[in-house]
């Protein structure tokens, strides 16, 4: 690439990142979502991007670590460079050291030849190291000179080889638990977390079940195509847009797809759903809905609907009467105000409104 083209290719990619900055939804069409939460990880990650500093990813298996890692390099000034990914976790701690760094000629049984490794593949670009807390403690002394020195050693050579690398490292263990139990180096973890970020699991992020459960449902229909295509039922959407998906966003794409196998075609229904959504639909909160009503409790008509001969007051009931189902609209969607709205047929505002007023809650342990 010549030096002009290469320098409006810089520019380019500068105008992209500003923009993702205030738009981050823009520039990330491989990120689902609609959260604010993942609005302000991608805003990070928009920032992150633009630089070569090492990237260190938080968060619990399933919630995109990869992906996010992939929309790094993508925005970066290395993104016409490589991108590796390597499992930590995945490959024996001998051939991890291998799979990195490369090998010489006869530096163990069965290498036969020189083997560059993925450091030396993806010279100039990226690696991103997934489970970065399975790694080592030798593995990780050797990784610590690559952030240093910017070198390594194949295995079995003396030969010291510069590393020119982005190094993305990601894990769902605590590693601050890890180093005080001797299992992770504390100038490692230092090195790496130059820049954190933490991807939050899907229980704390409500508002993306929804548009993930169309998503993969689109996606799952065009691979295992059918006469007719299948989609929800109201209530098989409800029931899983409260599950908590301990397994995050890949257990809510495995389930989608075989859901759509099974049911080749039609109406997905709440007696389809696996029964793991039917029988823990969420966390419920542990609280009575009465313990955050104002006291004392007004008393409804024995025969609702019909004036009684005493005479009543209107504006206090009709409240009481609201009050009781915003707050149940609470408890069934983990005090998420955006699903709560759509319940009770509100707008947000409205909703977050009629809550300040009248300070009432829903009290979460």
């Amino acid at each position: 690439m010549d030096k002009t083209k290469e320098n409006r290719e810089a520019r380019k990619l500068q105008q992209q990142t500003c923009k993702a900055e205030q738009e981050p939804f823009s520039l990330f069409p491989e990120v689902v979502t609609q959260s604010v939460q993942m609005h302000h990880v991608l805003q990070l990650v928009a920032k992150m991007a633009k630089t070569n500093g090492s990237v260190l990813i938080l968060g619990e298996s399933g919630t995109g670590k990869e992906l996010i890692a992939s929309a790094i390099h993508r925005l970066s000034p290395r993104a016409h460079h490589p991108f590796l990914a390597i499992n930590c976790s995945a490959i024996p701690d001998e051939l991890l050291e291998s799979e990195l760094f490369g090998h010489a000629k006869g530096a163990f049984t069965g290498a036969d030849r020189h083997r560059e490794g993925y450091f030396g593949a993806a010279n100039q670009g990226t690696v991103f190291l997934d489970e970065i807390g399975d790694m080592s403690l030798r593995l990780q002394a050797k990784l610590l000179r690559v952030l240093q020195e910017k070198t390594y050693s194949p295995v079995g050579s003396n030969r010291i080889v510069e590393a020119d690398v982005r190094i993305i490292a990601a894990t769902n263990v605590d590693l601050e638990k890890a180093i005080k139990e001797h299992l992770f180096r504390l100038d490692l973890y230092y090195r790496l977390h130059v820049l954190p970020i933490r991807i939050p699991p899907l229980r704390e992020r409500y508002d993306d079940v929804e548009c993930l459960l169309h998503h993969f449902l689109d996606i799952a229909n065009q691979v295992h195509y059918k006469e007719v295509p299948c989609w929800f039922s109201p209530e098989a959407m409800a029931t899983l847009c409260r599950y908590d998906w301990p397994g995050n966003v890949r257990q809510l794409q495995n389930i989608v797809e075989r859901l759509v196998i099974v049911r080749e075609g039609g109406e997905i229904t709440g007696d389809d759903l696996p029964i793991e959504c039917q029988l823990n639909p969420g966390q419920a909160p542990s609280f009575r809905i009465e313990d955050s009503l104002p006291k004392p409790q007004l008393q409804y008509p024995s025969a609702f609907g019909t004036l009684p001969t005493q005479g009543m007051n209107l504006a206090e009931l009709i409240e009481d009467l609201e009050n009781r189902y915003i707050l149940e609209a609470l408890q069934r969607t983990q005090n998420n105000k955006n699903q709560a709205a759509r319940l009770l047929g509100l707008n947000r505002t409205t909703l977050v409104e009629r809550l300040k007023k009248r300070k009432i809650g829903v009290k979460l342990t």
